[in-house]
């Protein structure tokens, strides 16, 4: 297939954790442009503009977002460019053109307040600003009436980037205790697992790159299982292998209460992903098998 029928890939938030491994799991699937905030910054709607303009993709991936849930609280404005309004301008840039977006959002668009796995129609209620403006963000490309597919994902982790895994190895090699949240629920989910999920839902509808019957919508796409965060603290150590003399720091778990932020946290963020496997038949794996794939990755693993 030359360059010229290879289809056209635009990936957003290239430098992020999702965004590196995106382009990882699709550079052999056509002619793939990668742009960080330096070259297109989602807080100014005329770079989004004329990023999609200038390349005229066929598959627009969009991992850029405000994702920073405390500094939003204070920052509620540039939140809201970024995840509510930029998603619209690239919604209705690629309806334009006839691409299709790819648009990753969060479980933090529910309370938490349901007692099993959330699914995509019930009803949305964020606690917080980031929440809030991820929900703005699917509710404007749903509006923009393109060919759009949003995945709601959770607790995103990788071998790159800041993240809880990153974080938990850091902490846990340095202090003797770790007082860590027991009462908030969810599914650690790494990048690789969103990446490869993406690409076999594009290959599931048929497409490569742009599919014309694409089933456009919100699915949920997240590992399976579900931990806390404290007992997701504690299944990395007991992976890992031994960071010092003295073993890594003891987990103690606590209630969200005795650790306040300002921005709230929902209680159960677990999401049901019935309704990607029904219709595209894609399933992640197990959250803890992908843990210990990054363990791996990161050269800490046990054995």
């Amino acid at each position: 297939m030359s360059a010229e029928q290879r289809p056209r890939i635009l990936i957003l938030g290239a430098n992020g954790q999702l965004g590196q491994m995106l382009q990882r799991v699709f550079a052999g699937d056509g002619v793939v442009e990668a742009l960080g905030r330096d070259r297109c910054d989602l807080a100014d709607l005329d770079q989004v503009r004329n990023a999609v303009a200038s390349f005229a993709p066929q598959l627009i991936l969009n991992a850029a977002a405000y994702t920073a849930v405390d500094k939003a609280e204070s920052e509620p404005e540039l939140a809201a460019r970024i995840n509510a309004e930029a998603p619209g301008v690239l919604a209705e840039e690629a309806k334009k053109r006839g691409a299709l977006l790819v648009h990753y959002s969060t479980d933090y668009v529910f309370d938490g307040s349901k007692r099993g796995p959330w699914v995509e129609d019930d009803p949305t209620s964020p606690l917080n600003v980031y929440g809030a403006t991820k929900l703005e963000g699917e509710r404007n490309i749903l509006s923009a009436g393109g060919r759009a597919l949003i995945f709601r994902t959770s607790w995103v982790v990788s071998a790159e980037g800041k993240n809880f895994l990153r974080t938990m190895l850091k902490l846990g090699a340095e202090r003797d205790e770790l007082r860590i949240v027991n009462d908030q629920y969810g599914a650690p989910t790494s990048t690789r697992a969103i990446a490869q999920g993406t690409k076999a839902v594009l290959a599931s509808a048929g497409v490569e790159g742009a599919g014309e019957d694409t089933e456009g919508g919100v699915y949920h796409m997240t590992c399976a299982g579900e931990t806390s965060w404290s007992g997701f603290a504690q299944a990395i150590f007991a992976a890992a292998g031994p960071s010092r003399e003295q073993g890594w720091a003891t987990v103690t778990g606590i209630p969200g209460s005795e650790y306040p932020t300002p921005a709230r946290r929902p209680a159960n963020s677990v999401l049901s992903n019935e309704k990607l496997a029904a219709r595209f038949g894609v399933s992640l794996p197990a959250w803890d098998a992908e843990m210990r794939g990054i363990l791996k990755t990161l050269g800490v693993a046990r054995g």
